[in-house]
């Protein structure tokens, strides 16, 4: 599969292209690369737990609507996850993502600043299956 996630520079933006190999994988490695362009995720200590759940009628709205439940969570909390337990299921009307995020309080004296990250877009939005992999690429405004 290569890398799960790499970040790529957008004119005024940054991107990322993510990859797993399945949908719960391509998620959990889309939230690791959000907040890898925040932080460095290895020293974030796991003492906070979050939960939340995302509803959506697609794949591409709900990638998003995660994505910009994270990038809440960390503007309004100073939350930063570095573990994810993540379950998506699927029903005739929506998609529903539960997620349990295991993290801590950012803390500017400790942690490495990286890029403010103001919101994931649909602008050159893309998920695909090829074979067994998945794979997304995400813009966000910065």
């Amino acid at each position: 599969m290569g890398v799960p996630y790499e970040q790529v520079d957008i004119a005024g933006d940054v991107g990322l292209k993510i990859r797993g190999k399945t949908l719960v994988d391509l998620f959990k490695n889309a939230a690791k690369g959000l907040f890898d362009m925040t932080t460095d995720i290895n020293r974030v200590m796991v003492n906070e737990d979050r939960q939340t759940t995302i509803e959506a009628e697609n794949i591409e709205d709900l990638l998003i609507r995660w994505l910009n439940d994270l990038i809440f969570t960390f503007d309004s909390e100073g939350f930063i996850a570095k573990e994810l337990d993540l379950d998506i299921n699927q029903s005739a009307e929506k998609l529903t993502l539960r997620a349990s995020l295991h993290g801590e309080i950012f803390d500017p004296e400790r942690h490495e600043s990286r890029l403010l990250i103001k919101a994931a877009t649909y602008h050159k939005l893309s998920i695909t299956r090829r074979d067994d992999l998945w794979e997304a690429t995400v813009v966000f405004d910065i």
